[in-house]
């Protein structure tokens, strides 16, 4: 390896997926990196492959104590912080000398929580779990570290959240008015806490950051070190050569396939971007909409299976549901999200007249047996060891040595040399993500301590009234204010650490009055029911109306409410509202990325296009507007939990809205349609999703909706005809 090898692994891994390093963050207003050919840039490069293959040997092999490994997990990647971001942009080589003196001190003490813990843990144990004066110094020094390297990496939002937190448990909680008192801990109690508990820094969240999530951004790193980034622009090239809109839907597809292997919008935008944005261009699509369709598809990377990000672990942690199946469950809702993006897209082009993609002469068997086996292959292996029932962490590091063993059969083998510099990657692109998860623990702790989270699942019922609708819309209103100032993933575990309980109710309380209304409750319950509604009770336990069950549910005691879901409800329903709830939260977290005010994704593509950031995120957030109706289906409609014939169903009604509703914002279909025609589509995408109306409804709106494309494809058609047609 010669001595410019963070140089050249930074060069090779933008040449797969340029762009990368700024990819880093999801916050572009953070500091820049320093260079990865300066010393401190050689330094994380080298301790970065070896932090990477630690944690290979963590997730592989060893049984360390779970506190240990998410330890060293902080410190490891608190030490690289500080190493590439630096404190803060000196000017002068005076500054620069002691911004890199004060970092080099800061991750000095992030790995001296190491050697705490090596000497420390079993006399803190023996004390009784009372702190002596150096057990305050380091868990202060976390907790100090913690806020800090947010600050660095995400702006000062969080940094702000941490501190909040844990100055409302130790001092301010008390002074609250209300339902959000608290009486307080003492700090020494906080401190033990976040630092020894599963709910503080080093429990739950950040476990699952040192493994799973590690483990996958790993393998992403592996996969595009491998060449995946360039095969996949060529794999999207070839399948949209003959689409109306080709090089928008080549945008669509490739960050659909780089976000199987990312996770991270911004990075997804900045990657496929550079060279996705400039073919939309010259293919004659506006800078803006170039810039937003990018910005639209990138976003879909974070639900797209099989990694959608950090969320999707954290998912399975909070629920309990299995990773994989979540994954599974995702897969047709992210497939609808990138359809309606490519509704827009085609909509546009048909209204430009823009002709499909020319001089593309490769086929795709050509595409597929340059490099496909190498994107493929791994990825074959990893859904594999899902499905036969093996651990995420352990599919992940056999597909990684897929990645490997796979690209020996392409053009672009990989050697020791390339091995180092994809490990060196992973760990480069883990430190937003790791000193992220283990500070937000602090604010889980605070919640959990409080009871906060039951607080302000309490007032969400209340503010809703029993509504599912409105409950989601609160929660759309909270996710894009927490989003303009989080990334996604922390905002996701805030809003469903505080409301995800509070919405898992109210979905399955709709299930509850469907079961009371059919009679299908146990003894026990019309027992309960009864005592609330005595005027009822020689009804109870016979079929019903709804209104009437509600009436019935309403009025039993508040306090046995949730004794009587659980015993009226299959168990697999209540698990399955869960998951609904969470994923509900976990898609409308999204859309701070393409929502103004602030919209990073947005701003990233408009940087790339040269077009106006603000216009950039309107138009994203016309393409985006899956990311709120799909939560909506999760909520109202069996494609969670039916079979596939209905899930189907489902789909064809969501995509049908979706489409009408692109056709409203552009005003165009195969062909311009008036004020009237815009009205009635309108109309029929309210009919085709909303809630309360009967299948015969929705199935007779999609029929109009057929009709009226149909019209629109034949004026399309006379239209082109006139426009050809000889003069006479």
């Amino acid at each position: 390896m010669s001595v410019n090898a963070p140089g050249n692994a930074r060069g090779s891994a933008a040449h797969d997926a340029p762009g990368q390093p700024a990819a880093d963050s999801e916050n572009l207003s953070t500091a820049a990196l320093r260079p990865l050919d300066s010393v401190p840039g050689r330094i994380a490069f080298w301790f970065g492959a070896a932090f990477a293959l630690l944690h290979i040997y963590f997730n592989s092999f060893a049984a360390w104590p779970e506190l240990w490994t998410s330890v060293i997990h902080f410190a490891g990647f608190g030490f690289l912080c500080a190493l590439l971001y630096p404190a803060w942009q000196a000017r002068t080589v005076m500054g620069r000398r002691v911004v890199m003196a004060i970092d080099t001190v800061l991750g000095m003490l992030a790995l001296s929580l190491v050697a705490y813990l090596w000497f420390g843990e079993q006399a803190f144990y023996d004390r009784g779990m009372r702190l002596a004066w150096h057990d305050w110094v380091f868990t202060l020094i976390a907790l100090a570290l913690g806020i800090e390297f947010t600050r660095r990496t995400t702006g000062w939002v969080i940094p702000i959240l941490i501190i909040l937190s844990f100055t409302y448990i130790t001092f301010w909680g008390r002074h609250v008015p209300g339902m959000l008192t608290f009486g307080g801990l003492r700090t020494d109690t906080m401190l033990f806490r976040i630092f020894y508990t599963d709910d503080g820094m080093f429990g739950t969240v950040a476990r699952i950051s040192s493994s799973f999530v590690f483990m996958f951004i790993l393998f992403g790193a592996f996969l595009l070190r491998s060449g995946a980034g360039t095969f996949i622009i060529e794999f999207a090239q070839v399948l949209a050569r003959r689409m109306v809109g080709g090089p928008g839907i080549v945008a669509i597809i490739g960050s659909g396939l780089m976000g199987t292997i990312s996770g991270s919008a911004v990075a997804n935008t900045v990657s496929t971007g550079s060279i996705t944005i400039p073919l939309m261009k010259r293919a004659g699509l506006p800078a803006r909409t170039a810039a937003a369709t990018e910005a639209a598809s990138s976003t879909g990377g974070q639900i797209m299976p099989p990694i959608m990000g950090a969320g999707a672990f954290v998912m399975a942690s909070f629920t309990g549901v299995s990773y994989l199946t979540i994954a599974a469950l995702s897969v047709l809702p992210a497939l609808i999200y990138f359809l309606s993006v490519g509704f827009y897209v085609r909509i546009t082009a048909k209204r430009l007249d823009l002709k499909p993609e020319a001089g593309i002469e490769k086929t795709l068997w050509q595409v597929l047996k340059a490099n496909g086996i190498a994107f493929f292959g791994p990825l074959a292996v990893l859904v594999t060891l899902l499905i036969q029932g093996f651990t995420p962490t352990y599919a992940a590091g056999y597909a990684i040595i897929a990645v490997v063993v796979f690209s020996w059969i392409t053009r672009n083998p990989m050697g020791p040399r390339a091995v180092l510099e994809s490990l060196a990657l992973g760990a480069r692109n883990m430190v937003l993500t790791a000193v992220l998860l283990v500070a937000i623990g602090v604010v889980i702790s605070a919640v959990t301590i409080s009871g906060v989270g039951n607080t302000f699942s309490l007032m969400i019922g209340a503010w809703a009234g029993n509504s599912v609708l409105i409950a989601i819309a609160l929660i759309a209103m909270a996710s894009l204010v927490l989003g303009m100032g989080l990334p996604v993933t922390a905002a996701y575990i805030v809003i469903a650490t505080l409301s995800a309980p509070a919405l898992a109710d109210l979905i399955n309380r709709v299930e509850l009055i469907g079961a009371i209304a059919s009679g299908s409750i146990p003894d026990n319950v019309q027992a309960i029911l009864a005592l609330g509604s005595p005027e009822y009770a020689g009804e109870i336990g016979q079929a019903m109306s709804r209104a009437q069950a509600e009436r019935i549910l309403d009025a039993a005691p508040l306090e046995m409410q949730r004794t009587i879901m659980q015993d009226s409800l299959n168990p697999e329903i209540v698990l399955s509202g869960l998951l609904a709830a969470h994923l509900i939260i976990y898609w409308l977290s999204q859309d701070s990325s393409v929502t103004p005010p602030v919209c990073l994704t947005a701003f990233a593509a408009a940087a790339i296009a040269g077009s106006r950031p603000m216009p950039t995120g309107v138009t994203a957030w016309k393409m985006a507007k899956a990311l709120y109706i799909v939560p909506l289906m999760f909520a109202f409609t069996p494609i969670l939990t039916g079979t596939l014939m209905e899930k189907l169903q489902v789909s064809i009604l969501t995509l049908a809205a979706l489409y009408a509703l692109a056709a409203v914002f552009e005003g165009y279909m195969e062909t311009a349609v008036n004020l009237f025609q815009r009205g009635l589509l309108a109309v029929l995408c309210v009919l085709l999703i909303w809630p309360d109306f009967e299948p015969m409804v929705r199935w007779g709106a999609f029929a109009a909706f057929l009709l009226l494309l149909g019209w629109n494809i034949v004026q399309d058609r006379r239209e082109r005809a006139a426009r050809t047609a000889p003069a006479a």
